[in-house]
């Protein structure tokens, strides 16, 4: 068991549509934060294992719906690492749609990076958080860039990318992320090309760390 730390983490939410640019503001600001100060975790490793159902019952499957994630999971694994003690991250495979049996451990850091469409849907999720990023982009821009990526990384076809997004992503996007965005602290467009924003975000970052490791200055 892992001592506990000092000081409580800044817990940071980076949230926004499918492919909006989440990915790459979290990247930033692992760069220049610093990877060994941020425990990063992204929520769509949260998925609930579909091992269960028949294949084609899992690619019918609303990924996009709250009830999707294993929150409670994802809220004790925020608690620990708050708490000062490691976690063991799971790892879900989106091409059979099921949870794999390894895991990454991840160590207590002065930061927490949580990144995912819907973390700001969840009042449990919300109230952990100390700073919350909503990264924002056209929708067609973020079909494109969804489309890409499914069929490159995640092994899906062209045909199933596009009935998802017309059957539930699109929807649950206007419904469950999209009304979040009220609850951002900073709205970041034009995701991770927009610097000026992730030079503010990352500034802001630093100074909240220098606040807690000087209390009294």
């Amino acid at each position: 068991m892992e001592a506990a730390l000092d000081r409580k983490p800044i817990i940071i939410g980076v949230a926004g549509g499918s492919a909006s640019g989440k990915t790459t503001v979290s990247q930033a600001i692992l760069r220049r934060v610093g990877a060994g100060r941020i425990a990063y975790i992204p929520h769509d490793l949260y998925y609930k294992d579909l091992s269960y159902l028949p294949m084609e019952q899992r690619a019918r499957f609303n990924f996009d719906h709250p009830d999707a994630l294993d929150n409670a999971l994802l809220v004790a694994h925020l608690d620990a690492l708050a708490a000062g003690h490691a976690i063991d991250v799971p790892s879900y495979d989106f091409a059979t749609y099921v949870r794999l049996p390894e895991t990454q451990r991840v160590h207590p850091q002065p930061v927490i990076l949580l990144e995912g469409i819907l973390i700001f849907a969840e009042p449990v999720l919300r109230r952990r958080m100390d700073i919350k990023l909503f990264v924002d982009a056209d929708a067609d821009l973020r079909f494109i860039r969804r489309l890409k990526r499914d069929i490159e990384e995640r092994g899906r076809s062209l045909t199933s990318v596009v009935d998802q997004y017309m059957s539930t992503v699109r929807l649950m996007h206007l419904e469950f992320v999209e009304p979040t965005k009220r609850y951002a602290d900073v709205i970041i467009p034009e995701g991770g090309s927009n610097r000026i924003a992730i030079d503010m975000v990352v500034a802001r970052i630093e100074a909240e760390l220098q606040a807690r490791l000087n209390p009294q200055i």
